[in-house]
This record gives structure tokens, sequence and C-alpha cells, in this order.
């Protein structure tokens, strides 16, 4: 199945409200244990967070690792004004900043970091080069990088049976959502190919779910 790419910008207030209070607990806590296990070492430094939206995963990152400093980028400002409420009811202000830019972002390259993670983010860029071009960037030299993405399903028929499964009983803007980030998600091999373009060949794409990717390495 061809991918159908979707808009960039999730900045419709319905939709982005719907995003924010689903109930994604397993996927993201996932991630959190997905870096645990693949990143030992880490325990603290400044973090990057690609596409936060809501800050969902950077919140549940924060408290994973409490000597770690999270900053999390994204272009919604609908979305940033849900992550904002999410980070002070939290208790994170301190430790957990919300910008909102537009990636590739100058002003942001110039900044560093000890790792850089991002959920969900890939399948709304047209151009992924743009992801990875961020992360070569952002990323201090050794960093560890995860991204976890969802990965397009072989067939239309297949994706609707994915978005039945785990969104069927969502409100239909989440359900048709999910819907259209699974025909705009990239397969595993394309993944590839854009890491070899990237010159990221030591990073690796690995299946983890019936409907996620990750992809992880050292810069």
């Amino acid at each position: 199945m061809e991918r159908i790419p979707e808009p960039e910008l999730m900045d419709d207030p319905e939709q982005a409200e719907a995003y924010a209070s689903a109930d994604f607990s397993e996927p993201h806590n996932a991630f959190v244990a997905h870096f645990r296990r693949l990143f030992r070492d880490f325990a603290a430094g400044r973090v990057l967070d690609l596409g936060c939206g809501p800050a969902d995963v950077a919140i549940r990152f924060c408290k994973a690792y409490p000597d770690a400093i999270l900053t999390g980028v994204d272009a919604s400002s609908v979305m940033l004004q849900l992550g904002y409420a999410a980070v002070r009811e939290a208790g994170l202000a301190e430790r957990l900043q919300l910008v909102q830019s537009h990636l590739p972002d100058e002003g942001l390259a110039a900044l560093q970091f000890d790792a850089v993670i991002s959920n969900s983010l890939l399948h709304h860029l047209d151009d992924p080069a743009v992801l990875w071009e961020t992360v070569r960037q952002m990323a201090k030299p050794g960093a560890p990088v995860l991204i976890m993405d969802l990965m397009r399903p072989a067939s239309f028929a297949e994706a609707g049976q994915l978005a039945g499964r785990y969104a069927g009983e969502a409100p239909p803007v989440l359900r048709r959502d999910f819907h259209n980030s699974l025909l705009a998600a990239y397969r595993p091999e394309e993944v590839r190919e854009q890491l070899h373009a990237a010159n990221l060949l030591g990073f690796r794409v690995e299946a983890v779910s019936d409907r996620h990717l990750l992809i992880w390495g050292n810069l």
C-alpha cells in the first residue's frame, strides 16, 4: 500500500483535545521502557523531545529520569497550550520547557542535547530528512536517540482493522485521525532508506508491535 500523507500540523482544537484526552499510557509507558532498556547508562542530562504534542511522553520521561531536564518542541500552538497545562499539573515546570517551533529551525539547531527522543512525529513529515537532519544537528556526539512512530500496514483493509481494534471506542475524530496516521506512516524498509541517506548508518529499525516502529542508536 502506498503512503497517503496527512497534514503536518494537528492544529484543529477538537482534534488536539481528543488526542490529549486519549489514553496512550500503554505505548507511552512502553516508549520510556524502551529507552531504559536500550540506553542503560543514561541517567541525567538535557533531553530534546521533537514533536512533543501535549507533552505526555515528556512528562513520563521526566518522572522516570528525575535528573533530566527536558525541552519539548512542537509546531502546533493548540497542542502546546494543552501541554503547558499538563506540565503545570504534573509540577514539572522547572524541568520541562515547551517551545513552539517548526522544523527545520536554525535557532534551535545551535543547541545541543545529551539525548533526543521523538514519538509520533515522523509520519507527519512529508520530508523525513528534516527529522534526521535535526537529530544530527542537535544531538551531541554519542548521544542516545530514540524515535517511535506508527508503522504503515500492508493494506488499506489492515489499516481499518487496526483502527477498529485500537480506536474503535474512541471519539470519531480520534478514530479518523488514527486511521489517517496509519496510512501516512512509513514502512521499516523506507525508514532504513531514510537513515542511509542521512548517513545514520549505526541506527536500527525494529517493529515492536503490530503498529509501532522503533528507531534507535547513538549519534
